[in-house]
């Protein structure tokens, strides 16, 4: 695969699909609002000089029917600014999310199901929202604050040069020093102090939840000193941090004082020395002010800057893995159903693997996989589904090696079904949809029924149109493995891979529920489906056909791949 060396951010922007036109008119309404602020203030100060010379009225109505235009058009440029803005950012992150489903869904299948619990939640949500942010306050506040210093330096060149020297340095400081320094404590924050919190809530948990074992081994002590040490790290970082930050916070205040007081002393010197009108003396020290309004945003914007390189930098990765090529097989699926495991090692790359397993998945076979916890239950049952590489040892149906199978063909065959899989905040029914887009109501009602949801069903306010408010947060726990093993029991594939799936349920309801998926009398399934089960309470008289232990050995004794 090429690698792609462009900075993240620009190639997460690439993912919004931004319109040019509709970031031009955010841009134009950002600038009427902001140039309605700058044009009050030199309009305010040339009507306070003028009205200090107590000329006739009139000569003064156009002027103040004018300020109240401008107070009031700043006020709607503002209201416009925001719409567009926000309207160019949702449809970005709706397009970037689109596009982000749509290559892991067609790409490599260990991209996502590499990640972690809740990793892909955040890529496609908190991280597709700092890269959108980007739109609302770095893009368009950047483009803005540019044309408005321009525009005031511009309208100072004409009053007096060194003033509008000195307000250009000042909004430079303004503008690049003081970004600058808030992006630099952005990523102290992000990077440091992020990766020293992890590392302490980790050894505390460790201390917390271990302690009497620690203590029992003597290394209570060094685990309360690595929570110690990482505290003070999270500490350090968080100081570092909030010294540029400071600064940041300084830059912008000390301009403008610079700037204000340099202005006045310049006008002093010319109000002396030239013919310069009370009136161009007012605007020479008022309009810096509304100068810096434009800049003001920009430690912010770089901030936002900031999070979202490092948000796009994790999305990037995600997608550069899921268009990593993977063997495209061209073989149907094979008349003979058998699954043959035959010295599969399966593991993540650097990490344990499982001692070498070998046994056959007949048609209609009922299986359980037990072992400790981290024992590699889960990754061998997910190599099995062909979404991650065998380290070493075959899976082969038919004797073709499923990694030569057609992808669609071994998708439609086996399924995979986690034990974290995802509740959507739809209705019930969608939710088994997820698992196969033509299920009847009347199916559905059934099968809900059959893993125990029937009762639950009933009392539900729409019954199968009920919209789970929340995804699992509107469901316990027991419930949400029963709602995922009716996704499970209505796929149409023909072997299921079923992790941990009465996790959560007390013990003798999950007794019965594994009962009925192992046991050849069981109604849950079909006769001719197959079943594989990965469970840590395997209870008594299950009827399984084969009940197999893995074990797991280190990274550094596993076997050579073959």
């Amino acid at each position: 695969m090429r690698t792609d060396h462009r900075d993240p951010l620009l190639r997460a922007l690439g993912l919004l699909e931004l319109q040019p036109r509709r970031v031009l008119i955010a841009v134009a309404a950002g600038v009427a609002t902001l140039g309605s602020a700058l044009a009050l203030a030199a309009l305010s100060a040339w009507l306070i000089t003028r009205a200090w010379e107590m000329p006739p009225v009139l000569d003064l109505s156009v002027a103040v029917v004018a300020v109240r235009a401008l107070g009031i058009s700043r006020g709607v440029f503002r209201y416009l600014e925001r719409l567009t803005t926000h309207d160019v950012a949702l449809r970005g992150t709706t397009s970037a999310r689109a596009q982000i489903y749509a290559r892991l869904a067609a790409g490599n299948p260990a991209a996502a199901a590499g990640l972690r619990r809740g990793d892909l939640l955040a890529r496609t949500g908190a991280d597709v929202d700092a890269v959108g942010d980007v739109v609302v306050k770095a893009l368009v506040p950047i483009a803005v604050s540019a044309v408005l210093a321009v525009s005031a330096v511009g309208i100072l060149m004409f009053i007096s040069v060194p003033a509008a020297m000195v307000l250009a340095i000042a909004l430079a400081v303004s503008g690049i020093l003081a970004p600058w320094l808030s992006a630099r404590a952005a990523r102290i924050a992000e990077s440091d102090s992020s990766s020293a919190a992890v590392r302490f809530s980790a050894s505390a948990v460790t201390a917390l939840d271990h302690s009497a074992e620690l203590r029992v081994a003597g290394r209570l002590d060094a685990a309360v000193s690595d929570a110690v040490s990482a505290e003070g790290d999270v500490v350090d970082a968080t100081d570092r941090a909030a010294v540029p930050s400071a600064f940041a916070a300084a830059a912008t205040p000390l301009a403008v004082g610079v700037s204000v007081l340099a202005s006045l002393l310049i006008g002093i010197v010319l109000y002396g020395n030239t013919d310069m009108t009370p009136m161009a003396l007012g605007i020479l020290v008022l309009l810096p002010l509304s100068a810096f309004e434009g800049t003001a945003a920009l430690p912010t914007a770089a901030v936002a800057l900031t999070k979202a390189r490092l948000a796009s930098a994790r999305i990037m990765a995600v997608l550069d893995r899921a268009d990593e090529e993977i063997a495209e097989g061209d073989n149907a699926w094979p008349e003979s159903d058998v699954l043959t495991v035959d010295g599969l090692c399966a593991g993540w790359t650097g990490g344990n693997v499982t001692a070498p397993l070998t046994f056959d998945v007949r048609p209609g076979a009922r299986i359980a996989l037990i072992g400790q916890s981290g024992s590699g239950k889960t990754t061998a049952l997910m190599t099995m589904a062909g979404l991650l590489p065998p380290v070493s040892g075959t899976i082969s149906v038919g004797g073709v090696p499923i990694s030569e199978i057609e992808p669609k063909d071994l998708r439609r065959h086996i399924g995979f079904f986690a034990e974290d899989a995802h509740l959507f905040e739809t209705s019930v029914l969608e939710n088994l949809r997820v698992a196969r887009g033509d299920l009847t109501p009347t199916a559905a009602a059934t099968v809900l029924g059959d893993v125990g949801l029937g009762e639950w069903l009933a009392h539900l306010p729409d019954g199968l149109d009920t919209v789970l408010v929340g995804g699992m947060r509107a469901v316990s726990g027991g419930e949400r493995r029963r709602l995922l093993l009716a996704r499970a029991v209505v796929s149409p594939a023909q072997i299921l891979l079923l992790d941990e799936p009465t996790e959560h349920m007390d013990a003798e309801a999950g007794a019965e529920v594994l009962r009925e998926l192992l046991g050849r009398d069981g109604t849950l399934l079909a006769p001719h489906r197959t079943v594989v089960v990965v469970t840590h309470q395997l209870p008594e008289h299950t009827g399984a056909d084969q009940v197999i232990c893995v074990g797991k050995v280190s990274a550094e004794n596993r076997l050579p791949s073959r």
